[in-house]
């Protein structure tokens, strides 16, 4: 296709309809043109082609596919590598359904485990979100297939997702809300973005120029097109102008006479018209280019890839005296789950799945019997299938619950209420806990959960929403055929009170304030020092990894420069397994407030019994940087840095320190109102202060005085008084008389110059 030669051609008209789709599904085709509509779906765990009419809840029927571990489940990896596996599966699936876009991935953060929606997105952190998310888009992307990275920005919440306004400052915009769009976007090389519903600080983000222009095209460089959210436009127009390209799912055409209009009226520039119609010409282009219609899917090929996949997100968080993995014994699989596993979750991401493998189905051949337990849908039989399972449990050597959220607690369109799992869940776990002391819970779910009966079980597998082959990766793990590997990618609080966005989230009357600002997750319980259930990152395993030789090639650096950082590790242990490696950056003394320590690099190696390897992490300015809103941009404030080397972020195995230089200034603009302390902070401020203080210290009489009146005052009245004198408005002193308005103006104004 000649993009320029046929925007010569088109007709204003024909401009407008390429800014709005055909139907819930694709864009419009200019055939006189030789421009194709295209087809895009929803994912990012599956395909989710709805066959008939569409909708973007899941409700209408979508063909037959594969369903992988959600994106909560595959940030539990930590592994980039398991990301790279399911882009290409899903970009193959796409290419032989004839998708030129998969919507996904989920890239916002995990601000509260009350999330509805938590299961789409990857993390707390923004870094792990990132990596992961560009990982994912590079392989989908390699196959010819557009991401669309979403809901840019600040869709953290089902309540009041479609009217409500995000309220937060700009530091924790940038150094939370943003950081993983922009990977996927530099790194990932995203082709889409897909514009949230929701508004930031009063300003819908389908209109939002400072996000769609300013930030994700000017600033990070993108190139491809924006996308609504479905049914996310507010004024079209005013979209337009902002940086939005395409509506969806377009309708009856009302949306383009407004552009059309627009541009007759004169209050808007065909030429900005024209911008969006490029980058939908270009998206054309590319499915032109990039399709590959001879490719032939293997289904049962890829159920085995999700199961395979479902085994490296598994946690394992408790295993007491090495319940697991299991022995050949008699043993009992107790609940629901079980034989009906919950594997994905509910909404748009819901993917028809012709048969998804249970546990039960998986352990077939093996001496492992079954009790239901518990009914997902009726409580009226509570009582009858809980003695039924505590029967069973007293026969067995061990009873391994199946247990956590229901589809009715984890969906899009509302949030939870709360970190509870089913009442009747955790009564049958302590009645059988009670009458059977080898006691191991799996659990599902895609977020964080409330755990009162942790202390009187011995084990606990948490298999996340694992996919359509979780009963086989379960299985596998519970035997031992597969050692586990994942870590948590967010912090699971002891309690709901705890969690830092409690007292703001969902908000009121549509505002929700991030008062919390950048610290979410582990950022806010390390600081507090607070207890957790289990920290950010944690995971056990079968076997054990020794961590030595930390290495910085540097002791010194300024922040243009970049630190390769080296350690090992060594399996001490009898049994295979992966380790996943954290490193994290902890600034040692900051003038503003920042986390104990933030994830900057991750590593997942597989280790042999014995077996050590090195591994080598490189950092750069963005490792030590916070945003500075003085100068919009990120900022490295001179001192000392902690490199550390971890199992988790409350579980560092190594430190070691460097120094870094800042090579950017903060300007710094004076007022009346700027402190005494502020002039400090110049050094022409500085020698300004001293030539005062000296000519002070000159009138030997009134300086005898005030030593004579600070003895009067008690003990401790001179740090009080050199407190108050840096904290002391420089407009006050006038109002003492050390200078008269005309000096303290002159002062103000060389200070700025």
């Amino acid at each position: 296709m000649n993009i320029e030669k046929i925007l010569s051609e088109m007709t204003l008209e024909e401009k407008a309809s390429l800014c709005s789709g055909r139907d819930f599904w694709h864009t419009k085709a200019i055939d006189r043109l030789g421009v194709p509509g295209v087809m895009m779906c929803d994912g990012p765990h599956g395909l989710r082609k709805q066959v008939g009419e569409g909708d973007h809840l899941g409700i209408n029927v979508s063909i037959e596919t594969n369903c992988y571990p959600s994106a909560s489940a595959l940030a539990n990896s930590f592994d980039r590598e398991v990301l790279h596996a399911l882009g290409t599966a899903l970009g193959q699936e796409c290419q032989a359904e004839d998708v030129a876009m998969l919507l996904g991935p989920g890239l916002n953060m995990k601000r509260s485990p009350l999330c509805g929606r938590n299961f789409e997105y990857f993390s707390e952190d923004p870094y792990l979100a990132g990596e992961l998310g560009a990982a994912y888009i590079q392989s989908l992307q390699a196959q010819g297939v557009a991401a669309c990275v979403k809901h840019f920005a600040c869709n953290n919440q089902e309540t009041r997702r479609m009217s409500g306004s995000s309220e937060l400052d700009e530091r924790t915009l940038h150094e939370i809300y943003l950081p993983a769009f922009e990977a996927a976007v530099k790194k990932g090389g995203a082709r889409s973005v897909m514009c949230a519903y929701n508004a930031i600080n009063g300003t819908f983000c389908a209109e939002n120029k400072m996000l769609l222009t300013d930030i994700l095209r000017d600033k990070w460089g993108y190139q491809g097109f924006v996308v609504t959210d479905w049914g996310a436009v507010k004024g079209r127009v005013k979209g337009l102008l902002a940086g939005l390209d395409l509506e969806m799912p377009g309708g009856s055409g009302a949306q383009d006479a407004k552009i059309v209009e627009a541009v007759k009226s004169g209050t808007l520039d065909e030429a900005e018209l024209d911008k969006a119609v490029r980058n939908m010409l270009q998206f054309a282009a590319d499915y032109l280019a990039q399709r590959k219609p001879d490719i032939k899917i293997d289904r049962a090929a890829n159920t085995v890839l999700s199961g395979e996949l479902a085994a490296k997100c598994a946690v394992l968080l408790k295993n007491e005296g090495e319940i697991l993995p299991l022995k050949e014994e008699r043993v009992a699989f107790i609940g629901e789950f079980a034989q009906a596993p919950r594997y994905q979750g509910a909404g748009s991401s819901h993917i028809n799945v012709p048969h998804a493998i249970s546990a039960l189905e998986a352990a077939e051949g093996r001496n492992v019997t079954y009790a239901q337990g518990y009914d997902i849908h009726r409580e009226d039989n509570a009582e009858a299938l809980r003695a039924e399972a505590v029967e069973l449990a007293k026969t067995v050597q061990t009873a391994v619950i199946f247990a956590g959220l229901p589809d009715s607690f984890e969906t899009e369109g509302c949030d939870r209420d709360t970190l509870a799992m089913p009442e009747n869940q955790n009564r049958l776990i302590e009645a059988v806990a009670a009458v059977n002391p080898n006691t191991v819970v799996v659990l599902h779910g895609g977020s964080a959960m409330e755990l009162p009966w942790l202390d009187q079980v011995k084990g606990v597998l948490y298999v996340a929403l694992g996919g359509e082959n979780v009963g086989t990766a379960t299985v596998k793990l519970l035997f031992g055929e597969v050692n586990p590997s994942g870590k948590l990618s967010e912090t699971w609080p002891k309690r709901l009170e705890d969690t830092p966005s409690c007292l703001n989230f969902p908000g009121e009357d549509g505002v929700v304030k991030y008062a919390e600002d950048m610290f979410i997750g582990y950022r806010y319980y390390d600081r507090k020092k607070m207890d957790v259930l289990f920290p950010f990152g944690y995971g056990l395993s079968y076997t054990k990894f020794q961590y030595s030789d930390l290495k910085l090639d540097k002791s010194d650096m300024k922040d243009t420069d970049t630190l390769t950082v080296t350690c090992k590790v060594k399996n001490v242990g009898s049994a295979a397994g992966a380790e996943a490696v954290q490193l994290y950056v902890r600034d040692e003394e900051s003038s503003v407030r920042r986390p104990v320590r933030e994830l900057k690099g991750f590593d997942k190696v597989f280790l042999a019994p014995g077996e050590e390897k090195e591994l080598t992490f490189t950092l750069g300015k963005r490792s030590f940087a916070y945003y500075e809103v003085k100068i919009h941009d990120w900022f490295v404030e001179s001192g000392m840095f902690f490199v550390e080397i971890g199992a988790s972020s409350r579980d560092i195995r190594l430190s070691g320190a460097v120094n870094v230089t800042g090579t950017t200034e903060i300007p710094i603009y004076y007022t009346r109102q700027s402190t005494v302390g502020d002039l400090m902070r110049s050094s022409q401020g500085r020698a300004f202060f001293t030539r005062m203080m000296a000519a002070r210290g000159g009138q030997s009489h009134a300086a005898a005085a005030e030593q004579d009146n600070l003895k009067n005052m008690g003990e401790g009245s001179e740090k009080m008084v050199q407190s108050m004198m840096l904290e002391m408005p420089l407009g006050a002193l006038v109002t003492y008389g050390a200078m008269t308005n005309e000096q303290l103006d002159g002062l103000i104004a060389m200070l700025n110059s």
